[in-house]
């Protein structure tokens, strides 16, 4: 026992065993009691297998909730990716003491709390004291329903995501660009690359790995959130903007359907397990391929 406790691997497993009780605690126990509730009647009462599940994707309203979630997260995940890559190599080339001072400024999205940042968005959409209506009528351009039609309101919802996520993905890109040996720029300036060569030869391929496991944490992270679409939208216009988050709260929460509201949350599983596992395949073959 004393050879045992004197071991490297379990004084290490003695450290993380708090956080490993924490993650059972408030992760793995829920999830697994989320999969009973999803079997149950609304009374809770008796099993009913699958039948939540083959109820909901019968229902048009949740076939519209997957498409909107599809969309939401898909297109925000892109804009975000491509809006803090451009961010980042603008960055990249700004000196030292005023690339601080703008990526300090560029992080204020990131960092002041969501909900609180949305009600602002909030108030610059609404119909009577919108910011963005009234600098539109300066101009002599009707006022925009913004949050009163759903593809208007859908854009609303997107842009507010990549406002927000944005500043993440670009301080990640940073992060690796400054990883990104200087000898390989100058290695590809002697042989004729131009900037466009430079960046698809090598800047790209030196970055898949961080482009890959940034993208998929931002796709978990916006295929559940909740507080963008629930304080802009509440769902509307008719159901129009419901993400998984929002539609499982209205029906398990507000309507009282619980193992209903459990099914729809666990909708989202098996499209981010498929998604995490092509994209960590792929950076655990490529990381092979670099140790090899």
């Amino acid at each position: 026992m004393r050879r045992f406790a004197q071991r490297r691997s379990t004084v290490g497993f003695l450290l993380c065993l708090p956080l490993i009780l924490l993650i059972a605690g408030f992760v793995i126990y829920p999830a697994f009691y989320a999969i009973y509730l999803s079997m149950l009647n609304k009374k809770m009462t008796t099993f009913v297998g699958l039948s939540n599940f083959t109820f909901l994707l019968k229902r048009h309203t949740f076939q519209l909730v997957i498409f909107q979630s599809c969309l939401f997260a898909i297109t925000s995940v892109i804009l975000k990716a491509l809006i803090g890559f451009i961010l980042a190599h603008l960055m990249h080339n700004i000196p030292g003491k005023t690339q601080r001072i703008w990526r300090g400024l560029l992080l204020v999205p990131w960092v002041i709390p969501l909900a609180m940042s949305t009600l602002t968005w909030w108030w610059m959409f609404d119909p009577s004291y919108s910011a963005f209506n009234w600098i539109l009528n300066q101009f002599g351009i009707a006022s925009v329903p913004w949050l009163g039609v759903g593809w208007i309101a859908r854009f609303c919802t997107i842009t507010v995501n990549v406002w927000f996520g944005t500043p993440f993905f670009m301080i990640m890109y940073l992060a690796a660009l400054k990883s990104v040996p200087e000898q390989l720029y100058e290695a590809a300036a002697i042989d004729g690359a131009g900037a466009l060569q430079k960046l698809f030869f090598v800047t790209l391929p030196m970055m898949r790995n961080i482009i890959a496991i940034t993208v998929l944490f931002s796709l978990i992270v916006t295929f559940a959130d909740f507080d963008i679409v629930r304080i802009l939208t509440s769902g509307g216009p008719q159901d129009m903007t419901h993400v998984f988050a929002t539609y499982a709260f209205q029906v398990g929460i507000q309507s009282g359907d619980i193992p209903l509201g459990a099914s729809v949350s666990l909708f989202m599983f098996p499209i981010l397990a498929f998604a995490a596992f092509f994209v960590l395949r792929g950076v655990t073959q490529r990381t092979k391929e670099i140790a090899t």
